[in-house]
């Protein structure tokens, strides 16, 4: 078999992380939600940035949202930041301020699938049981050859051959590990390093040489595509934010109006597209420079210390960031 292997490689060639040595439940957990969507090189500074800040469950059960969306900013998809608040405050309420150690009961709290249960249970408790993300799909895939599409079924598959290779429980750790180490840096998507793989040997998909078409993956449903205006009101050198309602995209979060007031003048700044997991903006956006000041309008400084702007409107406020810098500052 192949682990001896892979433990020996991840041994020598694993990158060094913080949240890895520390062998803490809280870190691995905050570091796990934070790289689901983003690479682990991306995501260490605001990991870092997270942690300083909200070094422990106490602080951020007690952290308050506007606070929690700025240090989430840059990561998208605020909802796991509200899912790990929810959380925190359960563990200080049921679980002593900890995480629960088996699979089975963190995949009970907000925001914890299989996956991220897995991967706490096992690295930081030193659980027995898997710990299955789409790097440890595509490297079993390839593994075993299996030229089906991945669906449901393929997927349950999987989770019993991963389920099955497990090591003794000493290793459970490093080879949980080992495995999602080796999808993120030799088993990749698109041309696996497959000479510096330490199980080739082992593979199905390497001997056959049809390693670059595996795994099948369901073709994806083609995204909605909205047209959206955005007005980005400003007066003097203040912008004003709209808060958005508490359902749909980006709920709670601050963003600009739709809706449009008489100005004095007005800029039409450069069009973007923002793409979200099942649709596509494409934005409008139009700086109106406006007489009367109302509720809601923030400094350069202000927003940038407090607010968190999610990223489909960033580049709206670069652009009249720019703009108030070197016309009205």
């Amino acid at each position: 078999m192949f682990q001896n292997e892979l433990l020996k490689w991840y041994e020598n060639k694993a990158r060094k992380l913080s949240f890895r040595e520390k062998k803490d439940a809280y870190s691995i957990w905050i570091s796990e939600i934070m790289a689901q969507q983003t690479r682990i090189e991306a995501m260490l500074k605001y990991y870092n940035r997270f942690i300083e800040q909200l070094p422990d469950m106490k602080a951020l059960a007690a952290c308050p949202d506007e606070k929690l969306n700025k240090l989430w900013q840059g990561l998208g998809y605020y909802s796991r930041a509200k899912n790990l608040k929810k959380c925190a405050i359960i563990c200080m309420e049921k679980y002593d301020g900890k995480l629960p150690e088996t699979k089975e009961e963190l995949m009970k709290l907000p925001g914890i699938g299989p996956y991220t249960a897995g991967a706490i249970a096992s690295i930081a408790y030193d659980q027995r049981v898997s710990a299955v993300d789409g790097n440890v799909i595509r490297v079993f895939s390839r593994l075993y050859g299996m030229e089906e599409e991945i669906d449901s079924r393929t997927k349950k598959n999987i989770e019993k051959l991963v389920q099955d290779s497990l090591p003794e429980k000493e290793f459970i750790s490093d080879y949980n590990q080992a495995l999602m180490e080796l999808g993120a840096l030799i088993c990749i998507p698109k041309n696996p390093r497959c000479i510096s793989c330490p199980v080739k040997e082992n593979c199905v998909a390497y001997r056959k040489g049809i390693q670059g078409n595996l795994p099948v993956l369901k073709k994806k449903k083609e995204r909605k595509v909205e047209e959206k205006q955005f007005y980005i009101y400003v007066y003097k050198n203040k912008i004003h934010l709209k808060k958005r309602e508490n359902k749909g995209l980006l709920a709670n979060l601050y963003g600009f109006d739709e809706e449009r007031v008489p100005c004095v003048k007005e800029i039409e700044l450069k069009e973007h597209t923002h793409i979200f997991s099942h649709i596509q903006w494409n934005m409008k956006g139009t700086m109106l420079f406006v007489e009367q000041k109302t509720d809601h309008f923030y400094s350069i400084d202000e927003i940038e210390e407090k607010y968190a702007i999610p990223s489909a409107f960033v580049p709206f406020y670069t652009q009249v960031k720019q703009i108030i810098e070197r016309e009205l500052v």
